[in-house]
């Protein structure tokens, strides 16, 4: 017999089916045994009659999370016991054969239950067992499906998918990288991508003109709820744009993708604050525009911030950028940054999504001119030989026939966490890390050993393969 999906259950009313999936709760009522089963679509109860002799005794052995497949009776539920608004509420399974396909030990917490206050270490342990939780569960899918809408309306507007590498450069800009040492090349390293800004930008050299990726971030920075040191992005980059191009394609996207995912946006379009007026009015450049009655209704406020200062202050006085050094000043100020003067206000072509309190998303205009990123590279510091050994690659791909483009990269973590109301991104990834930089599950980071650290020409000034 074909098995049938919880979720397809109710299609099957007075049929015999065949189920399969992890007993949820049992419940023991003497000579009726009633087991609540769960597979990945859903849960629906079951009941076991004193008839079914083979099956009461399997029923009566079995234990939450063993792994069990039923064949039964679709029954329609009396009318007093129907349960409006449940899955499956007006039906029940009439168990007449049972089989244990997996047993379970007794798991380290109750998965039919919410686990967000069991303790982080417990949970992250045996993470696999907390994803059965209805709440992960949930959390998962919503992100798959956030994704999948956003894909599907890229391909609509004609962006092409396209993977950029892992190995990369390190560059010694924005956070810190992780670095992987090369085995065939002593004494070198290959950076993790903090982000795949230069290959999306020499993308458009290539001529592609709209590019999207489901890209993976990689950046060895502070951990905090809505931060951590790996995060997925939806990556888009085209040429031949303005930023309100740019803006009204993202508006586009995510009030087609939220709104066909049942949620309610605050205001549309969605206000644009300038930089200057957000730090002003909110204290911060991401802020929430909801009130309390927004909130409890679960209401998305977007909003973006525009005209960033290109640069601000380092600690020992110099220029930095506030985002990205590959950014396009606005038209009024590419005069001042190839002068090298009046650099406080020199204002660029940098956007923000922020929603609900977070910074969903950034990007920019890019500079596509080889003299406007020399300029920035200058002001901040470098010689020309410096700018030559960071991005020559970049200035010798400019010399050839490159359009104005731009783009954005957008959270998936940040904006699952505002479609779930989870307040952090631990509840949104499938084997986070936990807060002191521990993988889910695996034993990392650890010692290499030994023949590890020859073979990659490695050594460490602690630790017990030293000695």
């Amino acid at each position: 017999m074909e098995r049938t999906h919880i979720e397809n259950l109710s299609e099957s009313a007075g049929k015999e089916v065949l189920v399969k999936g992890w007993v949820n709760i049992r419940r023991d009522h003497g000579k009726l045994i009633f087991i609540d089963l769960r597979d990945a679509t859903g849960t629906v109860q079951m009941v076991v009659l004193p008839n079914h002799i083979d099956a009461q005794k399997q029923a009566d052995a079995v234990r939450p999370e063993w792994l069990i497949e039923v064949k039964g009776i679709v029954n329609k539920r009396p009318e007093k016991m129907v349960k409006e608004g449940e899955q499956n509420g007006n039906i029940e399974i009439e168990a007449t054969e049972i089989s244990v396909i997996s047993e379970s030990e007794n798991p380290p917490f109750t998965l039919s239950e919410n686990t967000i206050d069991v303790g982080e270490e417990v949970r992250l342990k045996y993470r696999y067992l907390d994803l059965r939780s209805e709440r992960m569960q949930k959390n998962m899918r919503i992100r798959s499906e956030f994704v999948q809408k956003c894909r599907e309306y890229l391909f609509k507007k004609k962006f092409t998918e396209i993977e950029t590498p892992l190995l990369t450069e390190s560059t010694p800009e924005g956070s810190r990288d992780f670095v992987v040492p090369s085995r065939l090349n002593p004494g070198k390293f290959y950076a993790l991508p903090q982000s795949p800004q230069q290959y999306k930008q020499l993308l458009m050299v290539g001529g592609f003109e709209r590019y999207f990726q489901i890209a993976r971030a990689i950046r060895d920075e502070d951990l905090r709820g809505d931060r951590g040191f790996e995060h997925t992005q939806i990556d888009i980059e085209s040429s031949f744009v303005t930023q309100n191009d740019i803006l009204n394609l993202v508006e586009e996207m995510i009030i087609e993708t939220v709104e066909s995912m049942g949620h309610t946006i605050k205001e549309k379009p969605f206000p644009r604050i300038s930089y200057k007026d957000a730090m002003e009015k909110y204290g911060a450049d991401k802020f929430d525009l909801r009130t309390e009655e927004d909130k409890e209704k679960g209401i998305l406020a977007y909003a973006w911030v525009v005209d960033f200062p290109f640069f601000e202050k380092t600690k020992d006085g110099k220029w930095t950028f506030s985002h990205n050094p590959f950014s396009m000043p606005k038209d009024e100020c590419i005069a001042d940054l190839l002068a090298g003067e009046n650099i406080e206000n020199i204002m660029t072509q940098q956007y923000d999504l922020v929603c609900n309190g977070f910074e969903s998303g950034g990007g920019s205009i890019r500079s596509h001119r080889v003299d406007i990123l020399k300029a920035v590279y200058k002001i901040m510091g470098n010689s020309e030989e410096e700018t030559e050994d960071k991005i020559g690659h970049m200035l010798e791909a400019f010399k050839y026939g490159t359009p104005p483009h731009g783009g954005i990269a957008l959270g998936v973590e940040r904006s699952i966490m505002n479609l779930t109301g989870e307040d952090s991104l631990r509840e949104v990834q499938s084997f986070p890390m936990t807060r002191g930089g521990q993988t889910s599950v695996m034993n990392a980071p650890k010692e290499l050993t030994p023949e590890q650290l020859i073979e990659l020409h490695l050594k460490t000034d602690h630790g017990k393969n030293n000695k």
